[in-house]
């Protein structure tokens, strides 16, 4: 979606609702919801969701509150009934993601946000909130990794566990949203992680 964003700065991240358009990287097909928590919304929707969808594209309206969230939720959606889709197949069942998503509105939904944003609400490209969320979050890693892959257990693994896939989805996000590594991770992790890149 075209618009310009925040100015540059920190980007508020804790303590806030939002209404989110999340558009798939290969069509015009989008999830629309809203969350007090976007990075954990778009990552309980795809384990890769930094592959799956177009950050660039997408954006995050931020709401008063919780409330306001879903009225900006139904504004964005609101009169899309003939591009109501079903959800990819891709996207975890789990997740409860399966409703309001839509295709070929992605031209209708720039000008919606657009018009919020001249209405006074703050409209956050969701890349840059996301790589924001994610270095705030980052400063736990090394005890974060070494609960889930006892480095004991590192050697010769091809990351083929589920802690050994949740802990590889979580550092390829940080690669894909170019947050450093090197002085996050214990240096036994980081090695697992640049076998398992090259692998």
């Amino acid at each position: 979606m075209a618009g310009a964003g925040e100015p540059a700065g920190r980007v508020p991240t804790d303590g806030r609702c939002f209404a989110y358009v999340f558009p798939c990287r290969w069509e015009d097909h989008c999830k629309i919801g809203f969350s007090n928590d976007p990075l954990s919304r778009i990552g309980a929707l795809h384990r890769r969701w930094f592959e799956f969808f177009d950050l660039e594209r997408g954006r995050l309206v931020e709401a008063e509150s919780t409330r306001d969230a879903r009225d900006l939720e139904l504004e964005l959606r609101g009169g899309l009934g003939e591009h109501k889709a079903p959800a990819p197949l891709a996207i975890a069942a789990a997740a409860g993601g399966h409703t309001e998503w839509f295709r070929g509105a992605e031209a209708e939904l720039s000008a919606r946000v657009a018009a919020l944003r001249l209405r006074g609400y703050r409209v956050h490209p969701l890349e840059g909130w996301l790589r924001a969320a994610l270095v705030e979050r980052a400063d736990r890693l090394h005890e974060w990794t070494l609960a889930q892959l006892p480095v004991e257990e590192l050697d010769g693994l091809a990351g083929q566990t589920g802690a050994q896939r949740r802990v590889r989805d979580v550092l390829d996000a940080c690669v894909a949203l170019q947050i450093p590594l090197e002085a996050r991770l214990p240096p036994a992790v980081l090695a697992w992680h640049q076998r398992a890149c090259r692998g």
